[in-house]
């Protein structure tokens, strides 16, 4: 049996539940990894069989997506020649987590693909977003269309969504708490967030920022590099996180039973969706850091509120599942 796994490369998330998933396939048979897209830092243990530029967007340093750096990344002539030179034919199942080049050649080939991603639960309109259509919408819809739909969030809003794939390396952790308080806000650049956070003195601050390559301290602010086992030791020994409006991070911090706060990207939908999820089941939401700031950051401090959630582990079953309904007929062996 013949796999590909085209996982979007802008942010971590997709890459970290890949790093989770890409063993449990390659024990159904052969396995090709496509990546696309330039945004990631967090990179996968196995080699990939192609690495596309795709199309994605790019952090900015205020809290919201670069619109210029955007524009100035996308290449939509590589796009269309990569969507039309996939060869896919040769694979017995396509799996996609909001990829859009095997998404699109697998439409154009009339190839059935399968969604494995936490984008593709909002699918259905049972999944929590802001009244005022949007449309981003669209985005879920036609950015990386597929034939069927496995999708994970907060907790299971319709019959094909299940809730969070919690890493294997983060499940064996033994949480602690050393007092810190771990930050990953990839929009925001970290002497944005250290002049704000430096305001509350009492209090030890861990950054981790996409734009440093080597750790410093400045007072009661340490920043690093983002790295995936260091941002899991953090993250473990933390009172709590500081985060954006994604998914993956305030999922497996919630499993940790780490105090979260989270403060989606402006103008990202998905985010906005997210943080309105989470805000639901009780984590605190801020749209921005402004003069009010510190003021909100204290109150979450001093309020120690931590949200009890149910992630049990059925990755496993979940890829099983996956397989046997929608492989070729005939590719599984027996």
């Amino acid at each position: 049996m013949k796999i590909l796994y085209a996982i979007q490369g802008t942010g971590n998330g997709h890459i970290s539940r890949a790093r989770e998933i890409v063993p449990m396939l390659q024990q159904y048979g052969e396995l090709d990894l496509l990546v696309s897209g330039t945004e990631a830092e967090v990179a996968l243990a196995q080699p990939l069989r192609y690495r596309l530029h795709g199309f994605s967007f790019v952090f900015g340093t205020k809290g919201g997506v670069d619109k210029w750096a955007t524009f100035k990344l996308m290449n939509l002539r590589k796009l269309w020649h990569d969507i039309h030179h996939l060869p896919l034919a040769q694979y017995d199942l396509i799996i996609n987590d909001f990829e859009p080049v095997s998404a699109w050649a697998c439409r154009l080939l009339k190839i059935p693909s399968v969604s494995l991603s936490h984008q593709c639960s909002f699918v259905s309109p049972k999944t929590p977003r802001p009244a005022k259509w949007n449309y981003a919408e669209w985005l879920f819809k036609y950015y990386s269309p597929t034939a069927h739909h496995i999708g994970f969030h907060f907790e299971k809003y319709d019959d094909f969504i299940h809730t969070p794939v919690i890493r294997s390396e983060i499940r064996a952790l033994s949480p602690s708490n050393l007092g810190h308080y771990t930050v990953y806000l990839p929009a925001y650049d970290d002497k944005i967030l250290a002049k704000h956070l430096s305001q509350i003195r009492d209090v030890q601050w861990q950054i981790f920022s996409k734009r440093q390559k080597k750790p410093y301290q400045s007072g009661n602010i340490q920043i690093f590099p983002v790295s995936n086992e260091a941002f899991n030791k953090s993250m473990a020994s933390c009172e709590g996180l500081l985060t954006g409006g994604g998914f993956e991070g305030p999922a497996e911090a919630l499993y940790l039973k780490k105090k979260v706060l989270m403060i989606p990207m402006t103008g990202q939908y998905e985010q906005q969706c997210n943080a309105l999820a989470a805000s639901k089941m009780g984590v605190p939401v801020i749209y921005a850091i402004d003069d009010n700031f510190a003021g909100h950051i204290i109150k979450w401090i001093e309020e120690n509120k931590r949200v009890e959630v149910d992630f049990p582990d059925q990755t496993a079953s979940i890829i099983d599942n996956m397989i046997k309904q929608y492989a070729k007929p005939g590719s599984i062996l027996a």
